[in-house]
C-alpha cells in the first residue's frame, strides 16, 4: 500500500519586486484589518505570472501559483523547469526555509535539503560542529551522529579542514560537504538543488551514486537539475514547472522529452529574427533548413535515412568572401557533441563563395541511433567566427532495421551505428 510522505496544497508564493518584507507599513495593515474581519487578503488578488519575458503591470509577482502534487516514499522526483520557474522557491517551501502565502504542505519525516552553498550552515563554527548541529536539527543524538562522522568525512573529503571555520571553505568543499552531510543523516526525505554543479564531474558522479544507494533504502528523493542525464539516470518521475505552475507531473522520460522540445514540430524553417547570435560581425545565417531525399522541410528521419541542411547566409561585404566556412554540429539531448559537419573538410578554405546564398551539407546516409537530437551552426571567414547559434533546430531520429538483419539497435547502445561486416577467419 503507497505512502503518502509530502503533499503539497494549492501552493502559492507570493514576493512584492522591489521590497524587502512583505511590503510596505500600509499594505501590511491593510492585510491585518482584513485579518481581523475575515476577509481574503487584499493582495491575494493582485499580481502577475512569473513570466520573465514580460513587463509586468503590477508590484506583485507570484513566484508559485497553486501547486498541488503527492509524493510517495521511495519515489525520487526530478523537478525541472526554465530558470525562474520557481523549482527553488518550491523547494524551500517544502524544506520549510520559507512560507507560502496560501496553501499549506504536510509532511511525513525527516526532511535534510541541500538549497544552496552554505545552507544550514553557521559560518563561524567549524566543519564538524556543523555536522553535529545538523544532525542536531535532524533530531538525532550526539551518538547517532558520532557513529556516521567517518563516513561523511570521507565522503566530503575535507578531512584536512574539518576543525576549520567553514566561512573560509571554498564553494565547491562547502557543497561537498553539505551533500555528506545531508544524505548520510538518513533523513526519509533528501531534497538536493542544483547547487551540485559548483561540484567537479567526479564528485557530482559521487553524488548520483549516493542518491541512488539512498533511494534504494527506501527513501524519497526530490531532485532539481539543468543536466537532463543526470535527471533521467536517477528519476523515475518527474514534475515540470513553468511560469510558477505546474505544467506536466508524471513520467520522466516524457517530462524531459517535453521540457526539451523534442517533440515533432511544425517549424523547420528559422528566421533569422527568432536567432539570438552571439557574434554577428561581417556575415551572418538567415534561415536553416532540414530536407529529406525528395527536398521536403522535414525533422523526423529514419535511421540510415538521407538528410540535407541548408543554410542561407548573407553578409555585408561587397564581392566574394575567401574561406567562408559554415558549420553544424550534431548533439545530444544533454548538450554532449556528436559530431562536427563543415566545408571546410570536404572543400577547404581555398574556395571563393559569394557575398550571399546557400549551402547545402548532404548526409547520405545517417547514422545516428534512434532518439532526439539538436542542432547548432556557424559562420567563420578566414577562421574569424562572425555568427554562432545554439539549439536552432531539434529533429527525432526513428529506429529502422539498419542492418537489414531485422534486429534493431536500442538506444542504449550509444549514438552511433557503424556498418560493419563479420567473416569467420578458422
Amino acid at each position: 500500500m503507497s505512502k503518502i510522505v509530502l503533499k503539497a496544497e494549492n501552493i502559492s508564493k507570493q514576493y512584492r519586486l522591489g521590497q524587502l518584507g512583505t511590503g510596505t507599513i500600509s499594505h501590511d495593515l491593510n492585510r491585518l484589518w482584513a485579518k481581523m474581519r475575515g476577509k481574503e487578503d487584499p493582495y491575494l488578488k493582485v499580481g502577475d505570472i512569473n513570466d520573465r519575458s514580460k513587463t509586468g503591470g503590477s508590484n506583485y509577482v507570484w513566484s508559485l501559483k497553486d501547486v498541488n502534487f503527492e509524493i510517495e516514499q521511495g519515489d525520487v522526483v526530478g523537478i525541472i523547469g526554465k530558470n525562474g520557474a520557481g523549482k527553488s522557491t518550491l523547494l524551500k517551501i517544502l524544506s520549510q526555509v520559507t512560507s507560502p502565502t496560501t496553501g499549506e504542505v504536510k509532511i511525513k519525516g525527516r526532511i535534510a535539503s541541500l538549497l544552496e552553498v552554505g545552507t544550514g550552515f553557521h559560518p563561524d563554527l567549524s566543519g564538524r560542529e556543523n555536522i553535529f548541529l545538523n544532525g542536531a536539527i535532524l533530531g538525532m543524538t550526539k551518538q547517532e551522529i558520532k557513529s556516521k562522522l567517518d563516513e561523511i568525512v570521507d565522503f566530503s573529503g575535507v578531512a584536512k579542514y574539518l576543525d576549520t571555520p567553514v566561512k573560509r571553505y571554498s564553494s565547491g568543499m562547502m557543497v561537498r560537504l553539505g551533500f555528506a552531510v545531508a544524505a548520510h543523516l538518513e533523513p526519509e526525505i533528501l531534497i538536493v538543488d542544483e547547487v551540485l554543479a559548483v561540484g567537479d564531474a567526479e564528485f557530482q558522479e559521487k553524488c548520483l551514486g549516493k542518491m541512488k544507494d539512498v533511494s534504494g533504502q527506501g527513501r524519497t528523493i526530490l531532485f532539481v537539475s539543468h543536466n537532463m542525464s543526470s535527471i533521467k539516470e536517477l528519476c523515475s518521475r518527474g514534475i515540470l514547472l513553468q511560469n510558477g505552475k505546474l505544467e506536466l507531473d508524471g513520467n520522466i522520460q516524457e517530462i524531459v522529452n517535453h521540457y526539451t522540445g523534442q517533440v515533432d514540430t511544425e517549424s523547420i524553417v528559422f528566421p533569422d529574427r527568432d536567432f539570438k547570435p552571439i557574434y554577428k560581425l561581417n556575415a551572418w545565417i538567415n534561415k536553416i533548413t532540414l530536407l529529406n531525399s525528395k527536398n521536403e522541410p522535414c525533422n523526423l528521419f529514419k535511421t540510415g535515412a538521407e538528410v540535407n541542411i541548408e543554410a542561407e547566409y548573407d553578409s555585408n561585404i561587397s564581392g566574394s568572401i575567401e574561406d567562408l566556412c559554415i558549420a553544424f554540429a550534431l548533439t545530444s539531448i544533454t548538450g554532449e557533441t556528436i559530431c562536427d559537419l563543415s566545408n571546410i573538410y570536404t572543400e577547404g578554405y581555398k574556395n571563393s563563395s559569394s557575398n550571399r546564398g546557400i549551402l547545402k551539407c548532404q548526409i547520405p546516409r545517417i547514422f545516428l541511433n534512434e532518439g532526439h537530437y539538436k542542432l547548432n551552426a556557424s559562420i567563420s571567414i578566414k577562421g574569424i567566427n562572425q555568427y554562432w547559434i545554439k539549439d536552432i533546430i531539434w529533429f527525432k531520429i526513428e529506429k529502422s532495421d539498419f542492418y537489414g538483419t531485422g534486429i534493431i539497435p536500442s538506444p542504449k547502445d550509444g549514438f552511433i551505428l557503424f556498418e560493419q561486416n563479420w567473416s569467420k577467419i578458422n
